[in-house]
This record gives structure tokens, sequence and C-alpha cells, in this order.
């Protein structure tokens, strides 16, 4: 078993009325399962609606499923004795970095949960210290979160779950309210947390470009897993993804039209080095000839 594994999850939202009886019951998630390894770093795509936010939140634990079972790190969300542990297996960054900053300085703000958790002082400033170095934010560690740019606000929430020492984290379209540089910031940390300190990694999200190194992606649409594969197998499938309502990377696409033009290009180009590498080698070729 993965450090994370969803065997037929089904969510519903519930609507009631003002007596409390049901009005109106919305099926989110639709019998997913998947099973992730400690380690890897997996996507999960999708438009909005399409149930992958609230796959997150399953993840974690704030919510719990209608049907189905979820486990983390081999425990059970649904049984309450673990809930706890749970929770420090598999941290959580939301959109919105401003609504999990709670200090007035940084580095309290990220020594914040490993105090509640009861961490000894120097074992919780051991920990400040690296988790800033690791996202790149120690200079700023005596700073007012105020006065970050979003993407550094997202690498201060970041290094807070880090701090906490979970084995996954879990980022539920943590650069949907920044500008391009802060998304580059944020994902390039993340990154390197998966790399450098084996973390495994969830990311939920709708740009495509953040997703081309994972090792796994998931799509979802309407609930459901739509498709599954890595980034090759699933950016491949360009008219597939479209009709879900998705974009795919811009040189993949370029790369797709030029496909179709009849330039015999390979099945899936995720990057820019890649296509004007292939396409330099068919000009050698053609003037070889």
């Amino acid at each position: 078993m993965g450090i994370i594994k969803a065997k037929n999850l089904i969510y519903n939202y519930i609507k009631r009325d003002e007596e409390e009886k049901v009005e109106e019951v919305n099926e989110a998630v639709k019998d997913v399962s998947l099973d992730i390894e400690a380690g890897q770093f997996v996507a999960v795509l999708g438009h909005n609606g399409s149930g992958k936010s609230t796959l997150a939140k399953h993840m974690n634990a704030l919510l719990l499923p209608s049907e189905g079972t979820v486990w983390i790190g081999g425990m059970d969300t649904k049984d309450d004795d673990s809930l706890l542990e749970v929770r420090r297996t598999a941290g959580m960054v939301f959109q919105n970095p401003d609504n999990q900053i709670i200090a007035s300085v940084v580095e309290e703000d990220v020594g914040f949960g490993p105090e509640n958790m009861g961490v000894p002082t120097d074992e919780i400033w051991r920990r400040v210290d690296e988790c800033l170095k690791a996202v790149g934010m120690t200079a700023y560690r005596r700073s007012s979160p105020d006065r970050l740019s979003g993407g550094q606000k997202q690498r201060v929430a970041i290094a807070g779950v880090m701090a906490m020492e979970p084995k996954c984290i879990v980022l539920d379209e943590p650069t949907a309210m920044l500008d391009p540089n802060g998304r580059r910031e944020v994902i390039r940390t993340v990154r390197e947390l998966n790399k450098k300190k084996g973390i495994t990694v969830i990311l939920i999200t709708h740009y495509m470009e953040e997703v081309i190194h994972a090792d796994r992606i998931y799509v979802m649409d309407e609930g459901e897993i739509a498709m599954e594969g890595t980034p090759e197998e699933i950016f491949g499938r360009v008219d597939e993804l479209k009709a879900l309502r998705l974009d795919v990377p811009q040189v993949t696409e370029l790369a797709h039209g030029l496909r179709k033009k009849g330039v015999p290009l390979s099945p899936c180009i995720l990057d820019v080095e890649e296509l004007v590498g292939e396409l330099v080698g068919i000009r050698k070729q053609r003037t070889a000839q």
C-alpha cells in the first residue's frame, strides 16, 4: 500500500433545508481509486468543478468519505483515533497563503505548528532554520508576512507545513492567486523538496506547465478519474484533453500542430529544448539528403 490510497471513494455534498431534511445531493467524487507511492510527485488536473479539490481534502482528512475508504500512511481517515497522526503524515497547503499565515513574524509562523504539537523549543528552532533555508526564505525570517510578495508568502506557508515534518505535502492550487514569477518560485521550491528531501508531493492545479516533471498525473472530470499516466502519456493525448476542457503546455500544442502539418515529431514534446532539438535534427537530415 502506498502512502496515500483511496478505494471506491465517493463523496456527496448534501444540502439540507431549515428542517434538516435532505434537499439536494451533489456527488462530487465518484468511485475514485488510486495508490500513490512514497516519494512520488503526483499531479491532479481538472477544470473547475471536476472534483480535484474535494479529492485533495480527503488526503488530509478535512473531508471523510461518504462511501469507500482513504488510507494515509496505512491509517483509515475515518478512524477518529488516527486523525492527528493522519494530519501529521499529510500536510496541506491551500490556495490563499493569507488563510494559513497567522503570526506577525515569518519565523514565528513557521514555528507555530511544531509548538502546538509540543515539540521542544530547541527542536522547533532547528526546524525553523532548516525549513526556511529549504524554501529560500532565511533572509526574511524576521520580516512581517504582510510585506512579502504572494510567492514569498506561499513559500512561508510551505515552510510552516514542512516544520511539522510530514511525509507528504498536498498542495491545493497553491499558485492560483500568484503571478507567473510567483508560480515559478513555488513550483521550483516544491520540486526541490520532492527531489532533495524525498517528500511525497500531491499537486492540485490547472496550470499544465507546472506538472511536466511529475512522476504521475491523474486527470479528473465530473468527479471521476478520466485519465491516468506519465506526463508523456497524458500530454500525448491533446485532443482528449481539449475535450475535457483542459489546455496543454504551449510547446506541446505547437508540436501537436506541426505534427498535423506533417512534421515528423515525437508523439509528445514537453519543453522548448526538446522541440528545438528535434526540429534541428529534422533540418540536418533533410539538408544531408
